[in-house]
């Protein structure tokens, strides 16, 4: 890898556009290094993880009001919406919408966490919906989506968003943006003004994961996806972006992150590496928040030890800054207490979480977000006496950037009624690449199986499975195959009072 120092440079300074970040970002995109084979599994297995969370999610309500939106913008010859049949085609921008939606609503694929936080499975979406409009072959689509998590996880691991508030769909729209231009074969100017368009579009607030978490959470990435696809269309064009995006006096790093005297050191690749970044992320096993997936398994654990929840006083987590100050107590939002709260919500507080991981032994999609099952009483009463605090040595562990000591988890200190405590703590989630069960294509499989149960036949299951496999080999304009038909009594129709403006 190589460290490229970004620094803010007043207007005054002359510099060339080839010091720029979004160039040096574009560059990389352009730069046809083999493919590791490793990688190309991985993508494989997360094109079914994505299809999987997708239609366990079809008939939720921003799920339907996106594939409405969808619906409104047919295009012959366009790109597939998850559920309906590949003959259904619209414009690839909408379909990257609805299926970015899809993706994110349940908060149950992959993540990755460093300086900052991210889902880069977000970016394969829009790559299946371009790749499916522009006629592209199996091989191009698995460049396209290596290199939009090459750039996403290497912003991720370089510059912080969130402390400053800024959600992290910013470095969500730039992967989406240079997985589109690797996929497609575009130059580097036009891959750059892209990148510069979409940065500038999409640095929006983190007020989408703050006190009761609405429906945007799980649109905000497809909006991002949304704007890339559009502005790569613009950039073909000819047109131009506001820049340097990053380092202009009036940018992103100036104004809404550390200011005019930062500055980051960023990784990527060397001309000719083999783009493996998508090898440091990691799936989900349980529909919550990537820092609740370690605590859940713990919780399973401690079940045989606590035979009787109503006699616990206290339970206190000793975990990183985020699981504490987002998804904690630290966060200091009453929601995260609330019964009445969102699901949004709900999947984003880890007193929650671990209240139902310890009261059921199990962990539902579904099932362990309905209102019924936020409002029993013993689960109130448990979930009330859960909370975290910052624990310098797990912060240390998360930021880390050796593998063997990187950790998610935390120490949980349960004391009981009699005074009794029970220590006990976990690294990583069990299907964590270091996990006591990594995951691995027959767990992606089984979990589409499970998810896509009574909602997609067995046969079509396979069918979409086998496309997957098959997938480097793909020729152009084949790429149908990666739709998954539902079955048509389990797809619900957009509600007949739900009429917008399309």
């Amino acid at each position: 890898m190589q460290h490229h120092a970004v620094r803010v440079w007043p207007s005054a300074d002359q510099h060339k556009r080839e010091e720029e970040l979004a160039w040096k970002l574009a560059a990389v995109a352009v730069d046809d290094a083999p493919l590791d084979p490793a990688v190309v599994e991985m993508v494989g297995n997360r094109i079914i993880d994505d299809a999987a969370v997708a239609i366990a999610a079809i008939n939720r309500p921003p799920v339907m009001a996106a594939r409405a939106q969808a619906l409104a913008h047919p295009r012959p010859g366009g790109a597939t919406v998850l559920g309906l049949p590949p003959e259904t085609r619209v414009h690839a921008e909408w379909a990257a919408w609805a299926n970015g939606v899809a993706v994110r609503e349940l908060d149950f694929h992959d993540a990755f966490l460093l300086l900052e936080y991210g889902h880069p499975g977000d970016n394969i979406t829009p790559m299946i919906a371009v790749a499916q409009q522009m006629g592209c072959n199996g091989d191009a689509l698995i460049r396209g989506i290596a290199t939009a998590y090459e750039i996403h996880i290497d912003l991720m691991k370089s510059i912080d968003l969130h402390s400053h508030k800024i959600d992290h769909v910013t470095h969500t729209g730039a992967g989406a943006v240079a997985g589109i231009g690797a996929m497609l074969g575009l130059p580097v100017p036009v891959i750059y003004h892209a990148i510069n368009h979409t940065v500038h579009v999409c640095c929006a607030t983190r007020q989408s994961r703050k006190g009761q978490i609405s429906s945007w959470k799980a649109a905000a990435p497809a909006h991002s996806s949304k704007v890339a696809v559009e502005a790569v269309d613009r950039a073909m064009r000819g047109e131009t972006s506001p820049a340097p995006i990053y380092e202009g006096e009036d940018g992103l790093i100036a104004w809404l992150l550390d200011g005019p005297n930062a500055e980051y050191s960023v990784p990527l690749p060397e001309p000719g590496e083999p783009k493996r970044a998508m090898l440091d992320s990691f799936p989900k096993e349980h529909s919550a928040e990537y820092q609740g997936q370690s605590m859940i398994d713990l919780c399973f654990r401690l079940r045989d030890r606590l035979p009787d929840l109503g006699k616990v006083a206290e339970i206190v987590v000793h975990t990183n800054n985020h699981s504490h100050a987002v998804i904690g107590s630290g966060a200091n939002d009453p929601q995260k207490y609330a019964p009445d709260a969102s699901r949004e919500t709900l999947d984003h507080s880890l007193p929650y979480i671990m209240a139902v991981a310890l009261e059921d032994g199990r962990f539902h999609h579904e099932e362990s977000y309905t209102p019924e099952r936020a409002h029993r009483p013993e689960t109130i009463a448990l979930w009330k006496k859960i909370r975290t605090v910052e624990d310098p040595e797990w912060e240390r562990r998360s930021v880390t950037t050796v593998p063997e000591d990187k950790a998610y988890g935390g120490r949980v200190e349960i004391t009981l009624e009699s005074g009794e405590r029970i220590v006990a703590e976990i690294a990583v989630a069990d299907a964590h690449p270091l996990g006591a069960r990594p995951f691995q294509r027959p767990d992606y499989v089984k979990k589409f199986e499970t998810l896509s149960e009574g909602i997609v036949s067995g046969a079509e299951g396979r069918r979409f499975v086998a496309a997957v496999e098959a997938l480097a080999d793909a020729p152009a304009k084949s790429l149908s195959g990666l739709a998954v038909t539902a079955d048509e009594i389990a797809l619900e129709a957009a509600k007949p009072d739900s009429k917008g403006i399309f």
